[in-house]
């Protein structure tokens, strides 16, 4: 138990949950603060004194210090508990495993995001995070769409041939992509029957303790 820090949570959004998903796997419980998102809490002054940023998941260090975002968090714990490793054990181990974290974020959260912040009509004038608003782009949606569609391609081609993206070890890399694959789901959008190798991945990883975090 990490009495001494406080995890800043959104249980009905994806980001924080890699980074619960995270602390699951680690082994670790912390004391956790809830910001309503639809409330829009974390516009607040109480949250924007922790996080100017605005956003969740974010992790308070017992000296103050305010990690706001999932990859200073996920490598802040994998220092403090180093077992089991989740960024890889050897050089080459942590480059492909930081290479496929990157594809996930950048080429699967990122689209989807693009799709849910731009046609949603609850978040209209929030389709990016932050302190900021910025109006929605319908175009930036039907781009993402077709996004979403290339991920689910790369991450099958990849499954084809290994049991985790980064190799034979489960590590960040499938969190955040399995975080991926459900957030797809609040547009309607899920791997195609052809893509065995994600599917019985997607469903490997629904079976582990950290994917009900």
């Amino acid at each position: 138990m990490m009495q001494d820090h406080v995890f800043y949570d959104c249980t009905t959004a994806p980001s924080p949950r890699r980074a619960r998903m995270f602390l699951v796997e680690k082994g670790l419980t912390v004391p956790t603060e809830q910001i309503d998102l639809r409330k829009g809490e974390q516009l607040g002054d109480a949250f924007r004194a922790i996080n100017p940023r605005c956003t969740v998941p974010a992790l308070k260090l017992p000296d103050g210090t305010v990690l706001g975002d999932n990859a200073s968090i996920a490598r802040y714990l994998e220092e403090i508990r180093p077992d089991p490793p989740l960024m890889g054990r050897t050089p080459v181990e942590k480059a492909i495993i930081a290479e496929w974290n990157a594809i996930a974020e950048s080429e699967g959260l990122l689209a989807i995001a693009e799709v849910v912040r731009n046609s949603l009509p609850g978040l209209k004038g929030r389709a990016l995070t932050g302190p900021r608003s910025y109006d929605q782009i319908p175009e930036l949606a039907e781009r993402g769409r077709t996004r979403i569609e290339q991920f689910f391609d790369t991450l099958d081609r990849r499954l084809a041939s290994t049991a985790y993206l980064g190799g034979e070890a489960f590590s960040v890399a499938d969190i955040t992509a399995f975080v991926a694959v459900d957030f797809a789901g609040w547009v309607k959008l899920a791997p195609n029957k052809n893509q065995r190798a994600l599917i019985a991945w997607r469903n490997a990883l629904a079976e582990r303790p950290s994917a009900r975090a």
